[in-house]
């Protein structure tokens, strides 16, 4: 089991930046996937950001350029840098960790991040 905790969100204005970040907890050695995953009020959750445990990184069009996917040494804590912020990056941001066999994936609580205009 993993469990994860999700911190950093908040109301920023247009423009401004936050940082997220994602504690983990428990048997994070058999992790292959860490990412995060926003839904807006009324839309599906969307993969926005991945990042293996060797470092390499993919994000969706819509944040590229403006998010950065990070994780420290140990793979116990990874980060979501979130800078231009734009209203339309409002949504409840999630945690994942994922493992490919057995496939299994843990969610965190996620966080409220609010952009306003």
């Amino acid at each position: 089991q993993v469990q994860l905790v999700e911190s950093g969100g908040g109301l920023v204005q247009a423009g401004g930046s936050l940082r997220l970040s994602c504690a983990a907890s428990g048997s994070i050695r058999s992790i292959n996937v860490m990412g995060w995953y926003r839904q807006a009020p009324g839309k599906q959750r969307d993969l926005i950001a991945t990042i293996t445990t060797g470092g390499s990184t993919n994000y969706a069009d819509s944040v590229k350029g403006r998010f950065t996917i990070s994780k420290d040494n140990a793979g116990n804590t990874v980060y979501l840098q979130m800078n231009s912020l734009k209203p339309e990056d409002t949504a409840v941001y999630f945690c994942n960790f994922r493992q490919l066999v057995p496939p299994q994936q843990y969610w965190g609580q996620g966080t409220q991040v609010t952009v306003s205009s």
